[in-house]
């Protein structure tokens, strides 16, 4: 948004801007914030940042917990939900003595991961569009104790006894695929975020609703560079739940909120790109794909498994990748097929369009890893040449779901559980170690947090679980 200071003062000046805020991601993908009156956004604070705990974000140790986040002046951008007029900027974090970028700042690793690409001159950059898929809520109850475990979800597009509102315009499970009004109940809520996503430097491609009945719908962005579509990801994660909220609502990007309905994924379209060329384009190829592309496809299949420790980190996130929802459950790729973990759009025939499609992520994952290790897993099959014929990974252009058991077994399955990718993660991890993108510390660190996510809920009893248990 800004090139210089200077163009940050008089825009604060022209527009009235009250405050400023300064936002980073931590380590799991959430984002903080500070915020300071606009007339102390000055020359210091711009070059030696601003201090804050790492220790309480989990970058660092409590005895050495001091760091600094350094603001981004071309990652501005007006927050829409302030009552005073406020310019927000996404920041860097820095080691508080020098000012060094910090090695596992999840946005510097994207930033190497860009500057690894440069340098291996496979290509000039990464062409990145994560698809927005979440659910919009009337309401959500939880709780849990000693003596009880439960959740409701209200949804005015199902018919509910507990939220009856008697306009008959429900959706049937599994139904809600571009679904018109009175069934989709959130059109304009949708066209608010949609809006306010534009004023955030965020330009929206399409949004409708998805196959969940209940409220599911989900906002497509074109494909811009590594670093932007990170960043656009946590801005619309942030202005859907914020926007939904306003209106009464409550959303989120949660893969499996509903039993037997379907999942939130977030999947990534991706392209690499040389100058004015597209080196996934070559229209000789199967699908219009270049060997580029398929030792890249190669590189992310084989490295499949442990990229989901990455980016599929929550227990959650198996829930969704289960049969029979359209969620991938084995590593191979194919043209338009739904049921692949690579998918190749049909539709993009031409140069300027030709991509593939990573179906698994969702947005539990950090966005900034989730991107990096997807770009490192591609170049490694190039680096080394990954043919994905000949590893077994297709083209499959059939539904595998309806092959016999002993035929499905024959192609890699990707982790059914989180604990299963964690371990696939520590087995194989070294091609994100290449050129210091990603560190062992980060990747140690990472496990670690969340195998303590698994600990939190394998000791709770479920209510299910009472159902066909208590009885025994």
């Amino acid at each position: 948004m800004f090139k210089s200071l200077a163009e940050v003062r008089a825009f604060i000046e022209n527009e009235g801007v009250v405050q400023v805020d300064l936002k980073f991601v931590n380590a799991m993908g959430g984002w903080h914030h500070l915020s300071l009156p606009s007339e102390n956004f000055d020359e210091a604070l711009v070059a030696n940042g601003i201090g804050f705990d790492g220790s309480s974000v989990g970058f660092k140790a409590l005895e050495s917990g001091d760091m600094v986040m350094l603001p981004d002046l071309k990652a501005g951008w007006i927050d829409p939900f302030c009552e005073y007029k406020t310019l927000s900027f996404l920041c860097n974090v820095c080691e508080a003595d020098t000012a060094a970028p910090f090695a596992d700042d999840p946005r510097q690793v994207v930033l190497k991961a860009q500057d690894y690409l440069t340098k291996s001159g496979y290509a000039d950059r990464a062409i990145f569009g994560p698809e927005f898929e979440f659910h919009v809520f009337d309401g959500v109850y939880f709780d849990r104790d000693e003596g009880g475990c439960g959740y409701t979800i209200e949804s005015c597009e199902i018919k509910r006894d507990s939220l009856d509102t008697g306009h008959g315009h429900f959706l049937n499970p599994q139904g809600g695929y571009h679904a018109i009004p009175p069934g989709d109940a959130n059109w304009d809520l949708r066209t608010d975020i949609v809006e306010k996503l534009k004023s955030a430097g965020v330009p929206v491609y399409y949004h409708h609703h998805e196959v969940g009945a209940a409220g599911q719908l989900e906002i497509e962005i074109p494909l811009g560079s590594l670093i932007w579509a990170a960043d656009a990801t946590m801005k619309a994660k942030y202005i859907v739940k914020q926007t939904s909220l306003k209106r009464g609502k409550t959303a989120t990007f949660m893969p499996k909120p509903l039993f037997n309905e379907a999942g939130s994924g977030m999947h990534c379209h991706q392209t690499l790109w040389k100058g004015d060329k597209n080196l996934f384009f070559d229209s000789k190829g199967y699908s219009g794909l270049s060997e580029t592309a398929l030792h890249y496809i190669g590189g992310i299949l084989l490295h499949g498994r442990a990229l989901l420790g990455l980016t599929n980190p929550s227990v959650n996130s198996y829930h969704r990748l289960i049969p029979g929802f359209e969620a991938p459950t084995k590593a191979f790729f194919s043209q338009a097929n739904r049921s692949a973990a690579i998918r190749v759009p049909k539709y993009a025939t031409t140069h300027d369009a030709k991509r593939i499609e990573f179906r698994p992520p969702d947005a539990t994952g950090n966005i900034y890893l989730t991107l990096a290790a997807q770009l490192m897993a591609g170049l490694d099959g190039i680096k080394k040449k990954i043919d994905p014929s000949k590893e077994g990974f297709g083209p499959i252009d059939e539904n595998v779901f309806k092959w016999p058991a002993e035929k499905q077994a024959k192609i890699v399955s990707l982790p059914s559980s989180l604990e299963e990718a964690l371990q696939s993660l520590e087995e194989d991890h070294e091609f994100l170690l290449e050129g210091g993108v990603f560190t062992k510390s980060l990747l140690e660190t990472w496990v670690d947090m969340k195998r303590k996510e698994i600990k939190e809920l394998i000791g709770r009893p479920h209510p299910k679980e009472i159902e066909m248990y208590y009885n025994i």
